[in-house]
Formats: C-alpha cells, structure tokens, sequence
C-alpha cells in the first residue's frame, strides 16, 4: 500500500480504499455471510488503514469501492448494504461510495446522506438485469479493445460516473489507453469524480 500511495502522488492519482472481506486466500471473490457490526468494523479498519498509509504519503483517500464479492452482495444484500453505508456514515459521511446503479447499496447510501457514484465496467459482461456475469462463466471479461470502447460509450450515454478496467485484464495499461483515446475521440473527457 505504501508503494502504491506513493506512486499515485507522483502520478497524480486519485486513491481510493478498495474495501473487501476478510478474504485473504480468496482475494475477496468468494460471498463470507458475516455479521453486519462486524462487516461495518473491517471497512472502517481498512479505510482507517489506507487512510495513516495515504497520508504518510503526502495524500488522502477519496472514496470507497468494495471490491470482488463484497461489491457484488451489495447489490442486492440488504444487511451488508447497511454495513458498509453505515462504515461511512460513521466515518463522517464525506467519502463516496461507488457502485453499480440500480443497487440496494445505491439506495441506502442516497437516504443516508452518502454520495453514490455509479460505476460501469468496460472490461465486464452484464447480465440481463444489469449485474456482472461472474468471472468464471464464458464472455465474462471484455478484452477487444473496440468492443470494451463501443460498452463504454453505452454506459456513459446511460449515466456512468465512473469507469473501471481492472488492473488485472490482459494487456491492461494498453487497453485503459486505447480506451481513453476512443473515448476522447466521441467527444467524452475522462476526468477524476472527485478533486
């Protein structure tokens, strides 16, 4: 984390804590069924982490994107919804939380007071109902870049706020770049949600 904070000050990135389950082994892509208080704690533990480690150097956190499973229960798990919302609202509240529209998580984090900013993915296929095909069914991960450019219009169009291509696709830095340049090409300016 320390090496990853300081390459986004020199890099002028934006960092945002990347919250998850307790789920070393499986690097959080496997649902836990944990009790909402405690599921509130870890967040608040690994915002507080990401929070000392940013600001040693020389920067802060500015939002809060679950991540793998826990990002996909939140969707629809009401009480793990409330934990997390409730994670930042005791928090202070001032730290937004991405996610996919439409979410339980959406909601509850509206009617409390949190900014929602929702999120779409370039790199992902979507079901029918608008949530991720799971990692592990067939066309799961986009990997064209024209088909990732021609998804990342659509979601724009459809109120995206954010867009995420993971670190971890194939060929990933020069994807996020034939990306932007196609983007940028339509006339749609990629700019941080946050300052």
């Amino acid at each position: 984390m320390s090496a990853t904070c300081a390459l986004a000050v020199q890099h002028g990135v934006i960092i945002g804590a990347h919250v998850s389950y307790p789920d070393l082994a499986g690097f959080g892509r496997r649902f836990i069924e944990i009790e909402p208080g405690e599921l509130t704690a870890i967040v608040l533990y690994q915002i507080g982490a990401l929070e000392a480690i940013a600001a040693a150097a020389g920067t802060r956190v500015s939002y809060v994107k679950p991540h793998g499973a826990l990002y996909n229960a939140i969707v629809h798990h009401t009480a793990q919804a409330e934990a997390v919302v409730e994670a930042l609202r005791l928090h202070g509240g001032g730290l937004p939380l991405l996610g996919l529209p439409g979410s339980v998580a959406q909601h509850l984090a509206s009617t409390s007071g949190i900014r929602f900013v929702a999120e779409g993915f370039a790199d992902r296929a979507y079901t029918d109902e608008g949530h991720l095909v799971p990692r592990g069914d067939p066309g799961a991960l986009i990997t064209d870049p024209d088909a990732m450019a021609t998804q990342a219009r659509r979601l724009v169009h459809h109120g995206i706020e954010s867009l995420c291509l993971h670190g971890d696709t194939p060929d990933a830095a020069h994807l996020a770049g034939a990306l932007s340049a196609a983007l940028e090409a339509d006339g749609i300016s990629l700019e941080p949600f946050v300052r």
